[in-house]
C-alpha cells in the first residue's frame, strides 16, 4: 500500500466520524485532523467577540478578523486525545456546546470562513499520512484523496447518540431539540451554495445506523486494507 495516504472521511453530523477517525489514525500511525472542530472554533471566536448576537451573524466583522484566529491541535499526553486550541487556549469542551452546535452550520456557510479553514486543512495534510474528517474533505479539500469514505445514519439514530452524549456531560437537553438541530444542520450543510456536504462520486458509503463505534471502525479498516 502507498505510504502516507490521505484518507478523507465525510458525512453527516453525529455519525461518529471524529471518534472513528481518531481510532483509525491511531491504528495506522497517522495524524488525525478534525476539520469540524475548526469551524466550531471559528464559531466560538464569533461568540467571544459578539459577532453572533441573537442568532444573527455580523459576517463582515468576522471576515475582517479571520486572520486573528489561530487554530491548533495538540495531543493530551495522559488521555492521548486530540485537543483543539483557539488562540492558545484549550477550547475542546467549549466548542462542543449546544450553543455552538446551533450556529456552526451558518458560520461554515460563509465562503471566506470556508476558504480560511480549507487552506489550513490543506496545509496540515499536504504531506499525507493523515485521516481527516469533515463535510467536504473528499470533494473540496482533498479531491484526489487516496481513500474516501462517506458516513451516514438516520437522523433519529444520530439525534439519540448526541442526546446520550449530552446526558453523559450532565446537560439536560430534550431529545426533540437535539433532533431538530440535527435536521437543521443536515439541511444547511447539504444545501449551502459554497462547498456543500455531498458524497463524492468515488467515495464508499458506510451506513452505521445499526453499527456501534467498534463495528464502524472495523468496516472502514476493511475498506482501507482492501486498497493494499
Amino acid at each position: 500500500m502507498k505510504e502516507n495516504l490521505i484518507i478523507a472521511i465525510d458525512g453527516y453530523s453525529s455519525t461518529g466520524k471524529s471518534s472513528m477517525s481518531k481510532i483509525i489514525a491511531r491504528n495506522l500511525g497517522y495524524t488525525h485532523i478534525d476539520s469540524g472542530a475548526m469551524y466550531r472554533a471559528v464559531t466560538l471566536y464569533a461568540f467571544q467577540h459578539q459577532y453572533i448576537v441573537d442568532n444573527k451573524i455580523d459576517e463582515q466583522a468576522l471576515i475582517i478578523n479571520l486572520s486573528d484566529i489561530k487554530i491548533e491541535f495538540k495531543q493530551d499526553l495522559i488521555t492521548q486525545k486530540n485537543l483543539t486550541f483557539l488562540n492558545g487556549e484549550n477550547v475542546e469542551a467549549d466548542i462542543r456546546t449546544m450553543e455552538v452546535s446551533k450556529m456552526v452550520s451558518p458560520i461554515s456557510e460563509i465562503p471566506a470562513v470556508r476558504d480560511y479553514c480549507v487552506a489550513l486543512q490543506q496545509q496540515m495534510g499536504e504531506k499525507g499520512g493523515i485521516v481527516m474528517d469533515g463535510r467536504d474533505i473528499g470533494t473540496t479539500v482533498f479531491p484526489n484523496a487516496d481513500i474516501k469514505i462517506f458516513v451516514t445514519a438516520s437522523p433519529e439514530v444520530r439525534a439519540q447518540r448526541r442526546f446520550l452524549e449530552y446526558q453523559q456531560q450532565g446537560k439536560n437537553i430534550p431529545l426533540d431539540e437535539v433532533l431538530k438541530n440535527v435536521n437543521e444542520r443536515d439541511y444547511i450543510d447539504s444545501h449551502r451554495e459554497y462547498s456543500p456536504l455531498r458524497k463524492a462520486d468515488d467515495a464508499i458509503e458506510v451506513d452505521n445506523s445499526n453499527m456501534n463505534l467498534e463495528e464502524t471502525v472495523n468496516k472502514v479498516m476493511e475498506i482501507i486494507n482492501s486498497k493494499k
